[in-house]
């Protein structure tokens, strides 16, 4: 009997905001989306909330960690049933591809970064700060390799 009771164990919104460590309106949010169903309302009561929904939040929330947009998670959540491996894998290779494009993308600033502090450490000029200089278009003192 106590095992009946626990699957059908539910929550109100702010018990599974709680529960699932978010907003009671990012969940909100996620219902409009349509990343999350929105539990019928008794009449005169209010909305239940089951263990279902608790995974669902960390299904979605564990996604967007990885990258996913909540377009993409709303993909991945159409083959939650796990039997769709093969699409799942596909999308999760164009993430990949997308995070490898962004590391390089920050691999680049961070060596032009890098390349600027160091031209303001090495500057004899206060006037013509290479830093600002760079942001401005203002290239003439720097080499062709550290233009921005």
């Amino acid at each position: 009997m106590a095992t009946a009771s626990m699957s059908t164990t539910t929550m109100t919104i702010g018990t599974l905001a709680k529960k699932a460590g978010t907003h009671v309106e990012t969940i909100r949010y996620y219902q409009r989306r349509g990343l999350l169903p929105v539990p019928q309302k008794p009449l005169g009561g209010i909305r239940r909330y089951n263990e279902n929904a608790v995974a669902r939040l960390h299904f979605i929330r564990s996604a967007q960690w990885l990258g996913f947009s909540l377009e993409e998670v709303g993909e991945l959540l159409k083959l939650e049933d796990g039997t769709h491996c093969d699409q799942a894998r596909s999308l999760a290779e164009h993430k990949l591809v997308d995070v490898r494009g962004r590391i390089a993308g920050l691999l680049q600033m961070e060596a032009t970064l890098g390349d600027l502090v160091e031209r303001c450490r090495c500057s004899d000029d206060p006037q013509r700060c290479p830093m600002i200089h760079s942001l401005q278009g203002k290239t003439d003192f720097l080499d062709n390799s550290a233009e921005i």
